[in-house]
């Protein structure tokens, strides 16, 4: 299927299917990742007002979702990548990381940060964002440095 296919809805975070996938984010999260480190936000974290949450379709199937926090008037971080097991390697996070790299670029954001994992089972999710310009660097916002965590950020080009 081509990716023009796939759709990006802003989210309620209502929904059953929605529901299911964050859940399955986090059991993998902690099963991969030591307690202290797991930074994934649970469905109620991320109904803060701070946070714009898309998930992504084809049809009626869900495949993934990804999220925009504020951290301040200049600076977003991404949250909540995930692409659903049978949808991996489709393109699907790619697509989603676009999404939210345009939004903050919208929003006249200077920088978008990021935290993800350090073990190999992270690897594919940092090569990809290193093939969208982010680089590594310490810890950003509220983070405290952490051998299972790696930073990221991407100086953004704003777009009025």
């Amino acid at each position: 299927m081509e990716m023009s296919q796939f759709q990006i809805r802003e989210d309620d975070l209502t929904g059953q299917k929605i529901a299911d996938l964050l859940r399955e984010h986090l059991e993998d999260m902690h099963e991969i990742t030591p307690p202290e480190s797991v930074h994934a936000l649970d469905l109620e974290a991320l109904r803060l007002p701070d946070i714009t949450f898309w998930s992504i379709w084809e049809e009626d199937e869900l495949l993934g979702c990804g999220a925009l926090k504020q951290l301040d008037l200049s600076r977003g971080e991404v949250k909540s990548m995930r692409t659903a097991k049978p949808h991996r390697r489709r393109g699907v996070a790619s697509k989603m990381l676009e999404h939210i790299i345009k939004t903050a670029e919208g929003r006249a954001y200077d920088y978008l940060y990021l935290e993800t994992g350090a073990m190999p089972e992270f690897a594919p999710a940092r090569a990809l964002y290193k093939r969208y310009g982010f680089e590594y660097r310490g810890p950003f916002a509220e983070y405290a440095d952490d051998p299972n965590s790696v930073f990221m950020a991407k100086k953004l080009t704003k777009k009025r």
